[in-house]
């Protein structure tokens, strides 16, 4: 990773992991979903409105790392008001970057595309995933708790 993208990954985790977005659960929410991370201790739940197949709004709250916080952070910033289809390629393309198996698409990343520094520290993917399988539990609604064991 270049030295001006490993910069703004730090800026992006420092300042999402102090000041969460969407750290709050809407109002009127119809899926929910809960996930941990043993490891690191990561703990959050994901609520949001689902209407039809969009995203209408979304919130989280819970504990942990730095890079949780700050993924499920720009998570719930970038899917509110998108389709799951949509939210689903984003979510193959950032899973793979993390991964350090895939390339990124800036264009279907944006700026989550600051996450692929993740992949320096294989501990740290479950941490950076945490949130999208939550989400996608959520989605689903299939009332299952999300571990990354």
């Amino acid at each position: 990773m270049n030295s001006d993208l490993r910069e703004l990954y730090q800026e992006v985790i420092l300042d999402h992991s102090k000041a969460p977005r969407n750290f709050r659960f809407p109002e009127g929410a119809n899926r929910e979903a809960e996930g941990n991370n043993p490891l690191c201790g990561d703990n959050l739940t994901v609520k949001l409105i689902l209407d039809g197949d969009t995203i209408v709004d979304i919130g989280f709250q819970g504990s942990g790392c730095a890079i949780s916080q700050a993924a499920a952070s720009t998570m719930t910033e970038m899917v509110k008001g998108m389709n799951v289809e949509d939210i689903n390629k984003i979510f193959a393309n950032y899973h793979d970057v993390v991964m350090g198996e895939g390339q990124i698409d800036e264009d279907l990343l944006g700026k989550l595309a600051v996450f692929a520094g993740v992949a320096e520290f294989p501990m740290r993917v479950k941490c950076a995933t945490l949130a999208w399988h939550t989400m996608q539990h959520a989605i689903a609604n299939d009332g299952e708790i999300v571990t990354t064991e």
